[in-house]
């Protein structure tokens, strides 16, 4: 049996993470290689399994309370934060939306890039939100190891020790000073 014939495209190279302000510009010569390997918006819901298509308005409908948290949790931290001296999140750093621009992907791919961003962006802007807050008001390790664990967490107390505690918790919940203000 014939092996399937692939064509190969030269692709540019991968872009590191350690540039995020660095402007990525694709050449007419790539973006044309972009295009040829989009598939069609018709071709890409005509082979979505049943299932996937059926399931899609329960993972857009999560939109709603991803909207409300962003807008409870921005509004939360721009007025406690000043109050008890922590510096707030920059927002903007957690939300990155430039697969919008790579010309491989059909419309629905590009919103579901933009879905995707939005939300992990979310996440991890809330995490941070979260993790300024507990070291406020409760910086003391966990028992046990988390698997993820926030940007402040290192900057926590031992568990289970009390006179640490007592001793350092005045400094740890003010110990912001290593933050880009």
């Amino acid at each position: 049996m014939d092996k399937p014939k692939i064509e190969v495209i030269d692709l540019p190279p991968v872009i590191s993470n350690e540039l995020p302000e660095r402007k990525i510009v694709f050449s007419d010569e790539e973006q044309r290689a972009h295009r040829r390997l989009k598939t069609p918006l018709w071709q890409y819901l005509w082979h979505s399994p049943f299932l996937v298509v059926l399931s899609a308005p329960l993972i857009y409908i999560c939109l709603i309370p991803f909207l409300l948290l962003d807008a409870f949790v921005s509004i939360y931290q721009r007025v406690c934060f000043p109050i008890y001296g922590i510096p707030t999140v920059q927002r903007g750093r957690y939300f990155i939306f430039d697969r919008g621009k790579l010309h491989y992907l059909n419309l629905l791919e590009r919103i579901n890039c933009s879905y995707c961003s939005y939300a992990n962006g979310l996440i991890a802007y809330v995490a941070e939100v979260a993790g300024r807050t507990e070291q406020h008001w409760c910086p003391i390790k966990h028992s046990r190891n988390a698997p993820k664990q926030h940007s402040r967490y290192s900057k926590f107390l031992p568990y289970g020790d009390a006179a640490a505690y007592r001793a350092h918790l005045k400094e740890v919940e003010v110990a912001f000073d290593d933050l880009n203000h």
